[in-house]
């Protein structure tokens, strides 16, 4: 790469290029519509890294078609991914580690998706505290989000904030990029929407967002608190007339901006506790794979139990980590010792208590309590000794945990 001549049109580095592929590569993910995956490329990185700067340094890049991926989602739907090969997802992480930090100090701090120093948690931990200030919740889904985003209207939005004309050409192409669909067809765009699975998507969704609902809340009504993470945002108002009010404004504001909130999932819930015993029909909501709704707590200060409203992992989430321990198929696995079966698993273990362990982790027990079923199935399966008793199997086990505390992740921290 020593020997690429940088005297372009866009200034567009080598240095740039590289520290893109770097982030792309360390994101994993999987090959595009040329069906060249990372190990393929890495074996001849520096062509493909080449060509790319040379193009997009020169303002003749043009984007190959995403591939389309059907995957799964929570409530049993699928939801189409657009996947951009691995050079195109590293001219896209050019553009974005370019512009991103200039969208970062306009963006709001009540926006937690995809950005610096924000998360999940986080956003999780924003709702939570105001369910404690506030009475009422407006749980907001936009149907279809990433597919209706209109382009025009996005397009304003980079343009106030982007004045390169080399950027706002790639940002363009990228939005009119076709998809590749499953069956072989090109799908062309029909002036809305970008691929979920592209680099830059969630960066322009979160710019779209900010005028569309972030800003725009504030300005209307700085009384409201919300925390928004992607296409999810959760509203905090005092009272039931506020909440059926700031709703009503909402829904007029996402359908002037090409969009609809989703009639199923868009919902007031009533945050019930030991203080708010108002008797309304709705007093649950999920966010981010967590449950919120009325839950005994014990006091800190007298030790007495309480009707609280807090989150903890929700049954859906719960759910699907049972149905991962299902596919696993633990009891047929070929290891020699328990020792192979704790280290293959506890990667996914320690990402299950990472995200869901953050509050109220002791929920996750019910979860542990299916993989000790299958771990015992494994060892009746694997000892001839254990065949015919159920109960010798789980003594062995116990034996296990006793002589090794910290085989598996979650043994180290106490559950069973």
């Amino acid at each position: 790469m020593n020997l690429w001549n940088e005297t372009k049109s866009i200034p567009i580095s080598r240095s740039m290029v590289w520290a893109a592929y770097k982030k792309v590569k360390a994101n994993k993910g999987g090959a595009g519509s040329d069906e060249i995956d990372m190990t393929e490329y890495d074996a001849s990185r520096s062509k493909h890294l080449y060509k790319l700067w040379n193009r997009m340094a020169s303002g003749s890049y043009f984007p190959p078609p995403v591939k389309e991926v059907e995957v799964s989602k929570k409530d049993g739907g699928i939801r189409k991914l657009g996947i951009p090969t691995i050079s195109d997802r590293v001219g896209q992480m050019v553009v974005k580690d370019y512009i991103e930090p200039r969208l970062e100090e306009i963006f709001s701090s009540n926006s937690y998706a995809y950005r610096p120093n924000k998360n999940a948690h986080k956003a999780l931990e924003s709702v939570r505290l105001n369910c404690w200030k506030y009475d009422w919740v407006i749980d907001l889904d936009i149907k279809g989000f990433f597919d209706n985003i209109d382009h025009n209207k996005l397009m304003l939005a980079v343009e106030k904030h982007v004045p390169e004309n080399w950027v706002r050409l790639y940002v363009k192409r990228w939005l009119e990029t076709p998809v590749l669909t499953k069956s072989g067809n090109l799908l062309e765009k029909d002036g809305k929407g970008t691929p979920q699975g592209g680099v830059i998507s969630p960066l322009l969704a979160n710019l779209f967002l900010h005028y569309v609902f972030d800003k725009w809340l504030e300005l209307t009504d700085s009384t409201v608190s919300f925390a928004r993470y992607a296409d999810d945002a959760i509203l905090h108002c005092k009272s039931k007339a506020h909440a059926e009010h700031v709703l009503k404004l909402v829904d007029a504001r996402i359908k002037s901006c090409g969009l609809e909130l989703h009639p199923d999932k868009t919902k007031l819930v009533y945050c019930r506790d030991y203080r708010r015993t108002g008797k309304y029909p709705t007093v649950k909501f999920d966010f981010l794979g967590y449950s919120f709704q009325p839950r005994t707590a014990k006091s800190k200060k007298t030790g007495k139990l309480f009707l609280g409203y807090d989150c903890a992992i929700s049954i859906s989430s719960r759910k699907r980590l049972a149905d991962s321990l299902e596919k696993l198929k633990i009891e047929t696995l070929s290891f020699k010792s328990v020792v192979g079966i704790a280290q293959y698993l506890n990667p996914m273990i320690r990402g299950w208590i990472n995200y869901y362990g953050r509050f109220r982790g002791y929920e996750l027990s019910k979860v542990f309590r299916l993989l000790r079923n299958r771990l015992i199935r494994w060892a009746r399966k694997r000892y001839k000794r254990y065949k015919t008793s159920l109960n010798r199997a789980f003594k062995w086990l116990d034996r296990v945990r006793k002589q090794y505390p910290y085989l598996f992740y979650h043994w180290q921290l106490g559950y069973s």
